[in-house]
């Protein structure tokens, strides 16, 4: 390959515009290139493989129904497959679908007023890329003035296409908002270890920004103009270097290796420290994780999915991702296991769902976004790895909410009516679909069916009344043993219901908080611990794990230049203790994960205010400590802390049973959040004892077995690993303290 195009034919549909015009005299105008403007009319008759490197198509106004690439789409199409490489600029790249490379076209085309700078948010992903090699940062405006196209993918994405960058306004990063995009055409060798084809792979990069040539790009002639110019001919330079150079072509991910590839990339560019990416926390390979979703157990593996945005760390567009475990400590990535379909009910989204064992064919019940409308969808898949999955052809399953329910129509759906847990009793499935109602509060509404495609609603079987959140999401009713618990997540919290239920309404007779941190949508699977696919007719042994997404705590630019989002809880197991209440703690699989013992029962007496730097230290450590106040007014222990405490997360428990998180000395990055949280302990749980888990930006705290807070933080300095302990106001003990570091969760790097 060359290092940059030096034929570069530039295509035309009839009479050039101005804006054209002056995009081929800017092209022309620089060194080296040899520009040639070429009819899509008279494509056919030239040797356009031989006598271009790139073809570029920039337009500016709307395009006639009559698409130009209609005709020409058989000979560009052979160019590509042939190794060439071909920009679309503006509205050029809403013509996309018109060649074989994607079926899915930009879906917001149109124009829009500039209020302020605007050009592209650039993934971290993909900083490397030949297009940004001129420039410096993810933040590129181009322009700050005038009507320009507006041309981009938002409730939508490629079904091909690799999204390259997102959209920056004035200081405002807007993610949903895609308008760069990178396909690879045709057969070519393997990808190195940027997920980039090194040879011959014909490539197409389409740019919607407002890379405009004619007229001024700022409201003056001065510096503010001259950057703009600057960065939009860097830009568009790049970009056409991009179809040429080595690896310039970067192309969607479609398999485990792809997936472990972008998972390097990641920890590559150091997220691997105090303050980044969780290491034994499972975590997207890169980009957007939310809820956990289709736990099950199925042919003597674990399987997780999760909502997943393939297009970066940001909400929009989910698809679902998936990873595997054979042992609930080890994980490793597989493919995208649902995306939306085009034409289907999940046209804008695959949300969140279950999974089941429906007579040895596993099965997803699924909430499929489409317009205003979200309602439930299946999919049934036939390998044992649970990477392939059909959708029903009659989806959605349900059709609508009930008619004679008034549920709560907003701004963004005609009901919201989502998120799905079904399992199987007295011969027939039963589901679950959270809701909120008109008159206020969240609802679970229960259905029945013998098919898992004709379902009957049946009523409310929890309703939480004016004075719960508006909607409850990701209901799910587990069993345990002689009560049932119900959980729902209302925007907040995940709140609990313990009870029984009678005639389809669950009696509740406690309730409380499962989490009271960074803790959101849980899901569990029933574990009979036996490989045998999840039985409907579990053993004694069998127990609840449960997952939860944990939500990052730091603002939308943070999350952008780490490249990712989003991680899970560890597996937790709950249950109920003799005495009635609920108990939670991490699956015995997890002290797997223990790979070196940093203190070993260790006895500690705290004098008044003294503070105690304990012989352990690390970012990615579980501890365990028995805690007595004796006379002191609370102990503190401090986690993540630098040796002269610039950066500390002080974990406090006070007399008056309160266990708190102070996130306002843990980071010096702006961008986090700094709120403290906090929970009761009751009184009776004295001494306190207490699983700690540091995960480089996680805390678990599990407290006596029973409840449960967990945190973001994110430091900055490599060294904020230490911790120290400090008694207040009077002499206090922590009677046994041992710690282990702990493993990676999902390894990368070569075997």
């Amino acid at each position: 390959m060359t290092a940059s195009p030096s034929r570069v034919g530039i295509l035309t549909d009839g009479d050039r515009s101005e804006e054209q015009r002056a995009a081929a005299d800017w092209l022309a105008a620089r060194d080296g290139i040899a520009v040639e403007t070429v009819a899509f009319d008279g494509l056919s008759d030239r040797d356009v493989s031989t006598d271009f490197d790139a073809l570029w198509w920039h337009r500016a106004a709307p395009i006639a129904e009559t698409d130009p690439l209609d005709d020409a789409a058989g000979t560009i199409d052979r160019y590509l497959s042939d190794g060439g490489g071909l920009l679309l600029t503006l509205r050029a790249m809403a013509s996309i679908d018109r060649l074989s490379v994607e079926s899915v076209p930009p879906d917001r085309v149109g124009e829009e007023s500039l209020a302020e700078p605007t050009g592209v948010l650039w993934r971290s992903l993909y900083a490397d890329h030949p297009a940004m090699a001129s420039l410096e940062g993810l933040r590129h405006p181009v322009r700050e003035r005038g009507t320009v196209p507006a041309v981009r993918y938002e409730r939508v994405l490629p079904q091909r296409g690799e999204p390259l960058a997102s959209t920056i306004r004035g200081d405002t990063a807007v993610p949903d908002e895609v308008t760069a995009v990178s396909w690879r055409v045709g057969e070519c060798s393997e990808r190195d270890e940027h997920n980039e084809y090194a040879e011959s792979a014909g490539a197409v990069v389409g740019l919607g920004a407002p890379v405009l040539f004619a007229g001024p790009p700022a409201s003056d002639d001065g510096p503010t103009a001259d950057r703009l110019t600057e960065t939009r001919d860097r830009l568009v330079a790049g970009c056409l270097r991009s179809l040429t150079v080595d690896g310039g072509t970067v192309a969607r991910p479609t398999d485990a290796e792809d997936m472990r590839r972008l998972r390097d990339r990641v920890d590559a560019a150091g997220e691997d420290r105090p303050g980044g990416r969780p290491k034994y926390h499972l975590t997207p390979p890169a980009n957007w994780l939310n809820d956990p979703n289709g736990l099950i157990r199925w042919d003597g593996q674990y399987h997780v999915f999760y909502q997943y945005n393939p297009a970066g760390p940001f909400h929009n567009t989910i698809h679902w991702g998936h990873a595997v475990s054979d042992d609930l400590v080890t994980w490793r990535d597989e493919p995208v296991a649902l995306a939306p379909s085009p034409d289907g009910p999940d046209r804008d989204g695959c949300w969140s769902g279950c999974a089941v064992d429906d007579d040895g064919t596993p099965t997803l019940l699924y909430t499929g976004g489409n317009g205003r409308d979200q309602l439930p969808c299946l999919a049934t898949a036939d390998d044992s790895g649970l990477r392939s999955w059909e959708k029903y052809e009659g989806n959605p399953v349900i059709e609508s909410p009930p008619a004679d329910l008034d549920v709560l129509e907003t701004e963004h759906w005609r009901a919201e009516f989502r998120d799905h847990n079904v399992w199987r009793e007295g011969g027939r499935w039963h589901h679950l679909i959270g809701t909120g109602l008109a008159d206020g509060g969240g609802a679970a509404l229960l259905y029945t069916s013998e098919t898992l495609t004709d379902w009957t609603y049946e009523g409310t079987l929890l309703a939480g009344g004016p004075d719960a959140g508006a909607v409850w999401e990701c209901p799910e009713l587990i069993d345990l043993g002689d009560r049932r618990l119900l959980h729902v997540s209302d925007y907040e919290n995940v709140v609990y219901f313990l009870g029984t239920v009678e005639d389809g309404e669950l009696a509740v007779e406690s309730e409380g908080l499962l989490d009271h941190g960074d803790f959101y949508a849980p899901q569990s699977l029933t574990d009979a611990n036996a490989g045998d696919g999840g039985d409907d007719d579990a053993d004694d042994a069998a127990r609840s794990l449960t997952w939860g997404w944990l939500p990052e705590a730091r603002d939308v630019d943070a999350q952008w230049d780490a490249g990712w989002s989003g991680a899970l809880s560890l597996p937790r197991v709950i249950e109920t203790a003799p005495d009635g209440d609920l108990r939670q703690r991490p699956a015995d699989e997890v002290t797997e994960l223990r790979t070196e013992r940093l203190a070993d029962a260790a006895a500690i007496d705290l004098a008044p205010d003294d503070r105690r730097r304990l012989d352990v230290s690390g970012a990615a450590i579980e501890i365990e400590a028995e805690i007595a106040l004796d006379d002191a007014e609370a102990v503190e222990l401090s986690v993540f802390e630098t040796p002269d405490r610039a950066e500390h997360t002080p974990i406090r428990y006070a007399r008056d049973g309160t266990l708190s998180v102070d996130r306002a000395p843990s980071s010096r990055d702006p961008r986090a959040f700094a709120d403290a949280q906090s929970m009761a302990v009751p009184p009776y749980d004295e001494p306190l004892s207490l699983r700690v888990f540091l995960d480089r930006s996680a805390i678990e705290i599990y407290a006596n077995g029973r409840r449960c807070l967990t945190s973001r933080v994110y430091p900055t300095r490599d060294d904020a690993v230490g911790v120290s302990a400090r008694a207040e106001g009077g002499r206090a003990a922590i009677a046994s303290l041992s710690a282990w570091e702990l493993g990676e969760a999902m390894p990368t790097g070569e075997e």
